[in-house]
């Protein structure tokens, strides 16, 4: 039910965090992943420590998800190397701006938005006509409770988050017809050095744990596990939908 030997598998943002940890559970499963992020050093040592734990291969290719043209070539070159794309997971994502909405800069905003909705789009763009041929596939797209709240601070950020939402589910009405699954995963706060600013703060931390639950932050292997649910066969009847894992925080009248 949870097997996933042999499959082809692409994640973004994988060299650290959240999408290193994806990486390494598909590949703990069986799956062939192409590690990706904008640096290849840092690609090239994520495989490396994949690799050196058997399981599935993993592979580095970098590239800079803001450009079609990079994008066309990392899924290109993910083709080579594992033979085709079952598995999707758009993980990389940008915050280049805290602060009010009305400081933010156009640049800025549309930065976030390509780099976070548009290159989602061509990702999927790009995956979509295999897994059609093949009648199966997975995409899962990283968001964040975020897209479910305002905020005075990563306004820009949590409306990209909402546009994954809508994504998945138009994504999944176009490619259910050919059994190609589409879902998005929302973490709360997790322990990366994307979220740093958030958790790094002793009191926005004590806030965010008044509203959470369990009681505690979320770690990179808490989001992996989800994302491997929802790659495998288990999921099978799973699509459009948005799984949140935050500790609860979502439910709680407290917190961030």
């Amino acid at each position: 039910m949870f097997d996933i030997r042999g499959l082809g598998a692409v994640v973004t943002g994988s060299s650290r965090g959240i999408g290193k940890a994806i990486a390494e559970a598909l590949a703990a499963q069986g799956a062939n992943v192409v590690i990706s992020s904008r640096k290849q050093g840092a690609c090239d040592e994520a495989a490396a420590q994949i690799n050196a734990r058997g399981g599935g291969r993993a592979f580095a290719v970098a590239a800079g998800i803001g450009e079609r043209s990079a994008v066309e070539t990392l899924i290109a070159q993910a083709q080579t190397l594992v033979g085709k794309v079952d598995i999707l997971v758009c993980n990389a994502a940008t915050n280049p701006f805290y602060g009010s909405m009305r400081d933010i800069s156009d640049a800025q905003f549309e930065k976030v938005l390509r780099n976070n909705v548009l290159s989602t789009h061509w990702l999927a763009q790009l995956v979509a006509p295999g897994m059609i041929e093949r009648r199966d596939g997975a995409i899962i797209i990283i968001s964040s409770i975020g897209g479910y709240r305002g905020s005075a601070s990563i306004g820009a950020y949590n409306i990209s988050k909402a546009a994954d939402f809508q994504l998945a589910r138009n994504l999944a009405i176009e490619l259910g017809p050919h059994n190609v699954r589409v879902n998005c995963v929302a973490p709360g706060l997790i322990r990366t050095d994307f979220a740093r600013a958030l958790w790094e703060d002793p009191d926005n931390l004590a806030r965010a744990l008044t509203g959470t639950p369990l009681g505690r932050i979320g770690e990179p292997d808490d989001i992996a596990g989800t994302v491997a649910f929802l790659a495998s066969p288990a999921a099978r009847y799973i699509t459009g939908q948005t799984i949140v894992v935050d500790g609860g925080n979502t439910i709680a009248p407290l917190g961030l």
